[in-house]
């Protein structure tokens, strides 16, 4: 699975490389006035969470520390990927999942899950983002993408079946 994760966490990092400090940062209209940058946030910390959810025994998602700095700073942000991606081959363990589930809800669910089941939900999450990530950059700059950033595995296999 880890094989799976490298790539997709290098693919946005040398992404984040190609962008300027004023593209990271720019409000995109279609992505309801968010940036490249509070996307790329929302995933590492995500990560970060799991990585800490892994020490302690315990993930929550919902207490993620939301730092500005990875929002604003590219260079910091594509650094803390490549962190990512040096830490996140651990072995699988069982764990224990917190979070509101519900806005209506303020009771916390507690769920057991396990450190592959949060690594795979996590890339999962991660190319969602970075779908959005795809379209933040098309509205505020001229990169090109390579053609499967932002596109589920499954979605490029059937393609590839398509196209026989």
């Amino acid at each position: 699975m880890i094989k799976n994760i490298e790539p997709v966490l290098l693919q946005l990092s040398a992404t984040l490389h190609q962008l300027s400090d004023t593209e990271y940062n720019a409000s995109s209209s279609l992505l309801n006035n968010s940036s490249i940058g509070a996307h790329t946030r929302h995933i590492i910390e995500l990560f970060q969470c799991l990585l800490n959810g892994y020490t302690t025994g315990t993930v929550n998602y919902d207490n993620r520390k939301r730092d500005k700095k990875i929002e604003v700073e590219r260079l910091y942000a594509a650094e803390l990927l490549t962190a990512i991606v040096d830490e996140i081959g651990k072995p699988n363990k069982s764990l224990v999942l917190l979070g509101l589930f519900s806005a209506e809800d303020a009771d916390e669910l507690i769920i057991n899950t396990n450190f592959s089941r949060e690594v795979l939900y996590n890339l999962e999450h991660t190319i969602h983002h970075m779908a959005l990530i795809r379209i933040g950059i098309k509205e505020v700059c001229t990169i090109i993408l390579p053609d499967d950033f932002g596109v589920a595995p499954s979605t490029i296999q059937y393609k590839k079946t398509c196209v026989q």
